[in-house]
């Protein structure tokens, strides 16, 4: 299903032409039929000769309308393009080709319109007036159907050429992520919540969760309509009307976006390649606020330059937008920016990130030459690139970031998998290790929970986590290693990475080697503690006290005291020390001992009381409980009142 929109000249016969093509007066408001003139969108709708129906957005062609017409032109497939024969070119032919240039609305059908108003000669003068000024357009190889709506003459002729072009225009693609952007909103009465829209980018159906974006609101497909008829599903490219259950007709507007759950993120700042229009009235400078038009919603943005100090008419360039609003957009989606006052159609161009990481620097050389590789590059270029934008990403954050079809994606990232340009690190256990900096050449089937890196950021992080490592051996030589969730937040801090990026990236840097772990601890396996001689002197002082009482030995407190806290720590990380509670530290060959003898005991009896063990132990009531209390923690004995018994 596809569908065309109408663009010309106010009073130039649009509405009259589209009455006269569908039998339906698209201007449904009374204000418009008082005054004979369009205001806002106006909707119909035929069929071809070859039985395809076709949607038809009636736009106004008043400049005070203009706004209006944005709403609704941006998800059309070709334009049927209306000119005057008894007036030719005028102001807003001009602007709406410029809006039609600007979305790149590849195609469509000028309608010569009025033609019973003047004569044969008169008409061939506008028509070859009107095929130079469409010569360098959009519409280049636009067919000129002259035609009346008044006596329906050229009507048959204007059917077949608009069905010519549109066997030419691709069928909207279905990428499993539809979006519907809101073009108008109302309520019937035993029915409630009804909005209007060109579907796009995937199906809906009756009984879809929805989301209203981009307040987040949740809501239910009551039911479909298009064309009048009621459907059970919608298509991409069709105008689509959806009944919704669960939010109030005030709770939704023009511009809002209908989409399944969780598909879409709004932004309020974008990447975007730029053109300001020839006829602009002035060069666009840096943090100039205009009106951003996408989709349907229309919202007021600061622009940043990037690269220039000011963009002259018809120059080329990049920007950042910041809407003060959020808005829905996809790498590859067409924009329009206005100036609010006075009222001016400043040009447009193309979303190259939705998304960006944060502001730019204004005149980075590295963020120009991204952005070129995103306007200008392959799939794989785009792909690149965005994962040096956003960092590590799995396969359906790159889909849904770049609006590339997953299949795409998958057969682009198994490519640069093969050429060593990214690195695809499995969330489950790998069967393809990384061996110092090296990587083995083995292709692994990809799959969505994967993680994606570019070999340049995967051997930046790698050193990145190595260096963080030996930074941590340096300041605290007698520690053992990093504690997990330090080396996490420094990482994090450091680097463009979730919490279950940093665990798959961990495990595949300790894979190599050259880090390993013990408990909650993260090491180089080449550090060694090493003590210096009045701290091995001290060691050896308290070690003697340990050994005369294995069973009653110094508190905690003592050996801090005795040792320090530094070196004490290092001796419980080398595991030279026990510590089973805040008061209570055996050594470990005498904690191993010990804890030999209960079971050695449950085999004559099958509990025992902690006075039992401090007796058999010839020790006080504080280190047997202590003890016990540790055993039932580890899980080796559990505590019945007064008695334990082995697990």
């Amino acid at each position: 299903m596809r569908v065309i929109g109408t663009a010309g000249h106010v009073d130039h016969g649009k509405s009259t032409l589209v009455e006269a093509l569908t039998g339906i007066n698209p201007d449904r408001l009374k204000e418009e039929q008082i005054r004979e003139m369009t205001i806002d969108l106006g909707f119909a709708w035929l069929t071809l000769p070859d039985g395809e129906d076709v949607g038809i957005v009636d736009v106004p062609g008043h400049r005070d309308f203009i706004e209006n017409m944005l709403a609704g032109v941006g998800g059309i497939d070709a334009a049927l393009f209306v000119v005057a024969a008894d007036e030719g070119v005028m102001p807003q032919t001009r602007e709406h080709l410029s809006i039609l240039n600007i979305l790149q609305i590849q195609g469509g059908v000028v309608a010569l319109t009025k033609t019973d108003l003047v004569d044969e000669e008169w008409l061939e003068l506008v028509e070859e007036d009107l095929r130079i000024y469409l010569s360098s357009s959009v519409l280049s190889d636009a067919p000129i159907i002259r035609v009346s709506g008044k006596t329906h003459a050229g009507l048959p002729d204007l059917l077949e050429a608009i069905g010519d072009c549109l066997v030419q225009r691709p069928s909207r693609p279905d990428l499993h992520r539809p979006r519907l952007p809101v073009d108008r909103v109302f309520t019937i009465s035993g029915f409630g919540t009804i909005v209007t829209g060109t579907l796009s980018d995937g199906c809906f159906s009756v009984g879809d969760d929805i989301e209203v974006l981009p307040d987040g609101m949740r809501a239910r497909i009551r039911g479909l309509e298009s064309h009048k008829r009621k459907s059970s599903t919608a298509v991409p490219g069709s105008r689509t009307a959806i009944n919704i259950a669960g939010i109030s007709v005030d709770e939704i507007h023009r511009g809002d976006v209908i989409a399944h759950p969780n598909s879409y993120r709004p932004t309020q700042r974008l990447d975007v390649s730029f053109q300001l229009l020839p006829e602009a009235s002035q060069p666009l400078r840096h943090n100039t606020e205009v009106k951003f038009f996408i989709g349907s919603s229309e919202v007021v943005t600061r622009v940043r330059l990037l690269g220039e100090r000011e963009l002259l008419q018809g120059m080329e360039g990049y920007l950042q937008l910041e809407p003060k609003s959020p808005v829905v957009a996809l790498r590859g989606d067409r924009y329009i920016l206005r100036r609010p006052s006075p009222g001016e159609t400043l040009g447009g161009g193309t979303i190259l990130d939705p998304h960006p990481s944060g502001r730019h620097k204004r005149y980075s050389p590295s963020t120009l030459q991204r952005f070129s590789a995103i306007a200008e590059g392959s799939s794989k270029d785009v792909i690149i690139q965005t994962l040096i934008s956003i960092g590590p990403s799995s396969m359906q954050d790159i889909s849904d970031h770049t609006s590339i079809n997953p299949d795409e994606v998958m057969s682009a990232v198994t490519d640069l998998q093969k050429s060593e340009e990214i690195i695809v690190v499995a969330n489950r256990p790998p069967q393809t290790k990384f061996i110092s900096k090296e990587i083995k050449k083995t292709v692994q089937p990809i799959k969505d929970t994967d993680i994606l890196i570019t070999s340049a950021d995967w051997f930046n992080l790698h050193s990145t986590i190595i260096e963080i490592v030996d930074d941590f051996h340096r300041s605290y030589p007698l520690q053992r290693g990093v504690p997990r969730e330090e080396l996490k937040s420094r990482l994090i801090a450091a680097r463009k990475l979730s919490a279950e990026s940093f665990d798959i990236f961990l495990r595949k840097t300790l894979e190599t080697g050259e880090l390993a772990e013990l408990g909650p601890i993260i090491f180089r396996p080449s550090h060694e503690i090493v003590f210096s001689d009045e701290q091995q002197r001290n060691i050896d002082d308290l070690l003697i006290r340990f050994h005369k009482n294995p069973y009653s030995p110094p508190s905690v407190k003592e050996c801090q005291t005795h040792l320090g806290d530094d070196v004490f720590r290092a001796l419980i990380d080398l595991g030279h020390f026990i510590v089973v509670s805040n008061d209570v530290v055996f050594l470990k060959e005498d904690f191993d001992r010990m804890v030999q003898e209960p079971i050695k005991l449950f085999a004559k009896t099958d509990k025992l009381t902690a006075a039992e063990v401090r007796d058999h132990f010839r020790t006080s009531r504080k280190y047997a409980l202590a003890f016990l209390e540790y055993l039932d923690s580890i899980e080796i004995t559990i505590r019945e009142g007064d008695m334990r018994r082995l697990r």
